[in-house]
């Protein structure tokens, strides 16, 4: 019975109606049952996740300025999709709720404290599949809870817990790492310094998990959670590829500074480099980017190769994904603290056996469908807790372009939102009560540069943006938002109780 993990592709035809649910589950229960007998014959999990990457920042996917020969081999093997974005974020480092929204399958409002803790309450996808025999492992970035992290794998080896190497420590150089304990008392463990680039160390660990796994039949999940391309980008290996800064192409929408003030030009990200930026110091840092990114693709290259070395290739789903993308100059930002989709939107590609290779499906997805998409694949109904809709009919032979969602809203502190539509996006601010909003025709304007209500719109214009902010607010209540876009303050709008931006403390203390 355990031969129906391996024949994944027929769970994706499985419809979402009753009938066929309580067929999926009953297949599942065979399944694991007949685990004892035949483990060798479920499917595995790499699942490679990257920090700060653009969507589009890929070769293979025409970003000719950068070299990416091993992301790209995952991309000519695989289907990728094209118009995933993670949901956003109530404080500026959206990696902690973007990650902890891949491990539980729900969106931004649904996880605790933006997901600095993960609740017991919400079954991870690790924790999911270690309850079902799984071997669970991590090295790399964790960027929520000690005990969480616990709840979720059973090994790991260099992890750094945390949001970012740190520029008075060395950055990845010398990044501060823990071993494994499984006890779970990181609290009072001193952090080693790794002796080689943090990107290096997290291979090293995926390399050695995965020679040991091959004398071993038990399944396994294995999180690879690099912390490139983040910065910092001041020291590069000498591995990967250098760029140098006269060879870089501007962005289309290259712009020295931000057009108007979107409540975050002075976070972290934005004062690194200040504005506004020149087109030099823009292809600058480009270069130090690109850099990192080759970095990380060599280093991913290994673990694809030990994966291959293992046997077990052929019996495990590979996942690349980015947990949120960077400005780098576009729209005269640096940083990701916005809803553009240089910012929120994310690679992601899915390779697997009985996966079309080499498709690019262009329907709207969530990073969070992930979750329930890989434990569909797995022959697993997805966790009671997750409300991630499956992507794993999108992965049938065919289906290029469709997927469950027509819409996706976005949101970003207590300041931004936007939704996702009929190729368009449509986002509007409120700043100190100031309201601003933009339209964009994604399909003529994937940089987003022309704003269809600048100016003076058409009445056509402007019953399109009157059906997005409608549409918006729907999705707003259904996603559990704790802003409304109808809220008045005296003689302006304050879309929460209290007239000014939310803070992080606010943040994480509102959303539990």
């Amino acid at each position: 019975m355990a031969k129906i993990c391996v024949t994944w592709a027929a769970n994706l035809s499985f419809k979402r109606n009753r009938m066929e649910k309580r067929t999926l589950l009953a297949l599942s229960a065979l399944a694991l049952s007949g685990a004892a007998a035949g483990a060798e014959e479920r499917m595995n999990v790499l699942f490679i996740l990257t920090d700060d990457f653009q969507h589009n920042a890929i070769h293979a996917l025409g970003r000719e300025d950068v070299r990416t020969p091993n992301i790209d081999s995952i991309y000519s093997r695989g289907t990728a999709f094209t118009n995933c974005y993670t949901n956003g974020a109530i404080g500026g480092a959206l990696s902690m709720p973007s990650r902890a929204m891949i491990m539980t399958g729900r969106g931004v409002f649904d996880i605790t404290q933006d997901g600095w803790v993960i609740s017991p309450r919400h079954t991870m996808l690790p924790e999911q599949l270690r309850a079902a025999g799984y071997r669970t492992f991590h090295t790399g970035k964790w960027h929520s809870d000690f005990a969480s992290f616990n709840r979720a794998f059973s090994e790991g080896e260099n992890i750094y817990f945390g949001g970012m190497h740190r520029y008075e420590d060395g950055g990845h150089v010398t990044p501060r790492l823990m071993h494994y304990d499984p006890a779970g008392d990181y609290k009072h463990r001193t952090p080693f310094v790794g002796s080689k680039f943090s990107s290096e160390l997290y291979a090293d660990a995926a390399v050695d998990f995965l020679e040991q796994a091959a004398g071993d039949t038990t399944p396994f999940f294995a999180y690879v959670a690099f912390t490139s391309p983040h910065d910092p980008r001041n020291r590069h290996p000498w591995y990967g590829r250098t760029y140098a800064p006269d060879s870089i192409s501007l962005p289309p929408n290259y712009r020295p500074q931000h057009a108007f003030d979107n409540g975050e030009l002075t976070v972290r990200d934005e004062v690194v480099v200040p504005a506004p930026r020149s087109a030099e110091t823009v292809r600058r840092e480009l270069a130090d980017y690109y850099g990192m990114i080759s970095e990380v693709d060599t280093q991913i290259g290994r673990v694809i190769d030990a994966l291959r070395r293992s046997g077990r290739l052929e019996r495990t789903i590979v996942v690349f994904a980015g947990d949120n993308g960077l400005a780098m100059g576009q729209h005269g930002l640096m940083g990701k603290q916005s809803l553009y989709d240089h910012s929120i939107k994310v690679p992601l590609v899915v390779w697997a056996p009985g996966v079309p290779a080499g498709e690019r499906n262009e329907g709207l997805c969530y990073l969070y469908d992930i979750n329930p998409t890989l434990a569909e694949m797995l022959g697993l109904a997805p966790a009671e807790t997750a409300t991630g809709r499956s992507l794993a009919p999108a992965l049938r032979r065919g289906a290029k372009g469709r997927t469950e969602r027509d819409r996706i809203w976005l949101a970003y502190s207590s300041i931004h939102r936007a939704l996702v539509m009929e190729g368009r996006k449509y986002i509007i601010y409120n700043v100190g009560g100031q309201i601003t909003e933009q339209l964009f025709d994604l399909r003529r304007d994937p940089w987003e540069q022309n704003n269809l209500l600048a100016g003076a719109p058409s009445r056509r214009v402007q019953q399109l943006a009157a059906k997005y902010r409608s549409a918006l607010k729907e999705e707003m209540r259904r996603g559990h938002d704790f802003c409304d876009l109808d809220r008045p303050s005296g003689d302006h709008w304050s879309w929460w109780e209290k007239d000014e931006k939310i803070s992080w403390t606010d943040g994480v203390n509102l959303v539990k």
